[in-house]
């Protein structure tokens, strides 16, 4: 009876809560606040991803070490410490700019507000995709080139640094003069964030997708690139043929049209409007390749 007894107290004191004190309880506020808002800062970034790849290796892991996998976890414990140095090499920028925002006088203003609804409005309003659109159609027309990216979810801001400040309201007339030949602000992409024009001639990662045409030229492949590491869309003109194209996803779709054009920005509009479509940005391979000409 003794030992049944001592058994349950023994079960009991394992199953009850330890003392907690207040400290205790701002400590876990605190790091529970941390990690809400690094998981924020790694959504907008392109550590989304990679962290994504980053789970599967760790249940490769588990898996290895459940079934005692002793060559496998060597190698994972080998590579650990690598890894660690390259993830602050490849992440260097993204690091540096979350370091600059604890620096930030209106940082804790910022965190402490909790105020999502910039997250939650539309991207682009409709009066802005018809202002993009009309300014490709118009720039396609006249074979003037053009590399247009919408931001998305990954902040840009790593490559919006490299062109000229601009911040203005999207508009087609603006959209057609920053492209227009032998202008200051021509060469390079532009960059849009929300329904504003935030940045020109910037400079973007080319691809080194060997299953791209031969017949695309810098600004394809640019545009692609940019596609490959972010969830941007790429709109392009081609300066010797005039045809339009979209990217996104590391894919490219050709000879869009000004509809077709239109109705893949109102899928990535988000928001109330008319893009609340929750349909998965799906590019199509062109089937008239062969009728196309690079640029």
């Amino acid at each position: 009876m003794d030992m049944v007894m001592e058994s349950l107290e023994n079960a009991i004191y394992f199953l009850s809560l330890p003392k907690m004190t207040l400290i205790d309880v701002l400590e876990i506020c605190i790091i529970a606040f941390a990690l809400y808002n690094i998981i924020l800062w790694v959504q907008k970034t392109r550590a989304w991803t990679l962290l994504k790849g980053i789970v599967v290796l760790v249940l490769c892991y588990m898996v290895a070490y459940f079934l005692d996998m002793s060559v496998i976890l060597w190698l994972f414990n080998k590579a650990f410490a690598i890894g660690i140095t390259v993830l602050a090499i490849v992440f260097q920028p993204e690091l540096r700019k979350a370091l600059e925002e604890l620096g930030r006088k209106n940082f804790v203003t910022n965190i402490l507000s909790f105020d999502d609804t910039k997250d939650r409005k539309e991207r682009f309003s409709d009066k802005s995709i018809q202002e993009i659109v009309r300014a490709t159609v118009e720039l396609a027309k006249v074979k003037t080139g053009a590399l247009i990216i919408l931001e998305k979810s990954i902040s840009l801001a790593e490559y919006e640094r490299t062109g000229i400040g601009i911040d203005s309201a999207i508009s087609s007339q603006l959209l057609i003069n920053i492209f227009e030949h032998n202008t200051p602000l021509h060469d390079g992409a532009v960059i849009i964030r929300n329904d504003r024009i935030v940045s020109a001639t910037c400079y973007l990662p080319l691809s080194d997708n060997l299953g791209l045409s031969k017949e695309l030229g810098t600004r394809h492949r640019a545009g692609v690139g940019i596609s490959e590491v972010s969830d941007s869309l790429t709109i392009i003109v081609s300066e010797e043929t005039g045809k339009i194209s979209v990217a996104t996803g590391g894919k490219l779709l050709r000879n869009v049209d000004g509809e077709l054009l239109k109705k893949h920005l109102q899928e990535i509009q988000g928001g109330n409007g008319e893009g609340k479509q929750k349909k998965r940005f799906k590019l199509r391979k062109h089937r008239n390749e062969k009728s196309s000409h690079g640029d």
